[in-house]
C-alpha cells in the first residue's frame, strides 16, 4: 500500500495507509509488533557503519524498530513534518521536546493556559537548571514581540488551553517571535513548540502555521482507546536531531505493544473525530441554555472568542470542552458530578468514553488570573448516542438543582 499513497489523497483517507508497507511484511497489511533490546549484525564492519547513522534504521531497540518506524512516518506525514519520535507518553513527549531547546541561562516563554504537568515541568526542573521561564497571555499574538530577550530559546504554545480552551494566533506569534529574535541578533533562533493533542494532525497543521515541533499525547485521540500511554513528538527538519538525541540521550522509549494500540488506533482517527466533533458540539448546545451555565468553552462554536481564529486555521474539533456554571456550592458541583451515569469521573481523554472533571484554572494561571467566580468542568463526549448523553447531563442538572434548590 505504500505505493499507493499519493499527495492529493485526503486526510480521512491518508489515515487508513500513512506508515503502511506490507511488501516489507510479506504481504501483511499491518507491520508486524517488535519486541526487541539486542539487534544482531552479520558481522563488525555493518555494526560500525551503523553505529554512524544510529537513528536511520534499526541499530538498537531503545532506539526504534520497524513497528515504531511505521507510526513515526504515519503521524508524520499526516501532520506535514520531517520525521517524528515516540515517547512513552505525552508528559515524556513534552519535556523532552523543551529539554531539546531550552539550556542553562536560556529564556522560555511558555502560554499561561498550557497543562498543568507542562507548568510543573517548567516551573520544578527548568528553572532549577537555570532557565528563566516566563508565562504570557495566550491572546497576545504578535505582542509577544515584546516579551523577546536575547536568550529566548522556545516559544510553547497549546492552542486551544488545557481546560479552558483559548484559540492563539500561531502564524502571528511564530513570525513575531522570529522577527524579535533576529532582530535582537540572537544566538539561536526560538523553536517554536506547540502541543497539538486536541487538535490532532487532521485537524491543525503547525508546521503549515509556522511551527518547528509539535508534541501530542498520543494517549488521547491516536490510541482512541484508553489502554495505553505513548507519546509523539513531530519534527521540521532542522529540529528533527536535537530531539532524537534527547531522546535517546534520556532512554524515554515506548513500549512496542503500546506502539502497535496506537497504530490500530490511528487507522479510525478520522471516523472517530467526526463523531467527537458532532456529539461534542451538541453537549456544549444544550449546555449552553441551562441556566446555571454562565459560558461554554469551545472554540469551534459562534460566539466563543476563540472561533475566529478557529474557522480560519483548523478544519475541526475534537470532542474536549468546558462550562463555567454559576457560582455555587462543592456539594451541588458533587451532586451533578456524581449523578451521571455515562460520563466517567477520571483523567485523561480522547477514548471511545466520555468523561467528566471538574477544573480549577485560577489556581494555575500567572500572567492572566482567571476571574469566573463559578466551577468549571471539563466534559469529553465520547462515541455514545448523544441523546443519552444528553439524558445523562439531564439527570446530573437535575440532581445540582435538588442541592441548590433552584
Amino acid at each position: 500500500m505504500s505505493g499507493s499513497r499519493d499527495a492529493t489523497d485526503r486526510p480521512e483517507t491518508r489515515v487508513c495507509h500513512a506508515g503502511l508497507a506490507p511488501e516489507r511484511n510479506h504481504g501483511v497489511v499491518n507491520p508486524p509488533v517488535y519486541h526487541a533490546s539486542t539487534v544482531l549484525f552479520p558481522d563488525l564492519a555493518t555494526l560500525e557503519a551503523r553505529a554512524k547513522a544510529p537513528y536511520d534504521g534499526v541499530y538498537y531497540g531503545r532506539y526504534g524498530t520497524p513497528t515504531t518506524f511505521a507510526f513515526e512516518e504515519a503521524v508524520a506525514e499526516l501532520e506535514g513534518g520531517y520525521r517524528a519520535v515516540t515517547v512513552s507518553s505525552g508528559l515524556a513527549a513534552i519535556t523532552m521536546a523543551l529539554s531539546s531547546f531550552a539550556r542553562s541561562g536560556d529564556h522560555v516563554l511558555i502560554a499561561d493556559t498550557v497543562y498543568a504537568p507542562t507548568r510543573t515541568f517548567c516551573d520544578q526542573v527548568l528553572a532549577g537548571y537555570g532557565v528563566a521561564v516566563e508565562y504570557y497571555d495566550p491572546w497576545i499574538g504578535a505582542g509577544i514581540a515584546e516579551l523577546v530577550r536575547p536568550t529566548t530559546s522556545v516559544l510553547f504554545l497549546e492552542s486551544p488551553g488545557s481546560l479552558t480552551f483559548e484559540i492563539q494566533d500561531v502564524p502571528a506569534l511564530a513570525t513575531a517571535v522570529r522577527a524579535a529574535a533576529q532582530a535582537l541578533g540572537n544566538a539561536r533562533m526560538p523553536a517554536v513548540m506547540i502541543d497539538n493533542t486536541w487538535a490532532t494532525p487532521l485537524f491543525f497543521k503547525p508546521f503549515a502555521h509556522g511551527c518547528d515541533v509539535s508534541v501530542h499525547a498520543a494517549t488521547k485521540y491516536l490510541v482512541g482507546h484508553s489502554d495505553a500511554c505513548l507519546g509523539m513528538i513531530v519534527c521540521s527538519e532542522s529540529s528533527y536531531l536535537p530531539v532524537k538525541r534527547t531522546v535517546s540521550r534520556y532512554g524515554v522509549a515506548a513500549g512496542p505493544d503500546d506502539v502497535y494500540l496506537a497504530l490500530r488506533g490511528l487507522r479510525t482517527l478520522a471516523v472517530r473525530l467526526a463523531r467527537h466533533q458532532t456529539t461534542g458540539l451538541a453537549l456544549a448546545d444544550w449546555l449552553s441554555v441551562q441556566p446555571e451555565v454562565t459560558r461554554v468553552l469551545h472554540p469551534a462554536r459562534p460566539g466563543d472568542p476563540g472561533y475566529a481564529l478557529w474557522q480560519r486555521d483548523f478544519t475541526g474539533a475534537c470532542g474536549l470542552f468546558a462550562v463555567v456554571l454559576t457560582p455555587c456550592p462543592p456539594a451541588a458541583v458533587a451532586a451533578l458530578i456524581d449523578s451521571l451515569r455515562l460520563f466517567g469521573i477520571g483523567y485523561s481523554w480522547g477514548g471511545f468514553e466520555s468523561l467528566v472533571v471538574p477544573a480549577e484554572p485560577a489556581k494555575l494561571r500567572t500572567a492572566v488570573p482567571w476571574q469566573d467566580p463559578g466551577p468549571v468542568i471539563r466534559f469529553h463526549a465520547g462515541l455514545e448516542d448523544p441523546a443519552d448523553l444528553i439524558a445523562d447531563l439531564a439527570r446530573g442538572f437535575a440532581a445540582l438543582r435538588a442541592v441548590t434548590g433552584r
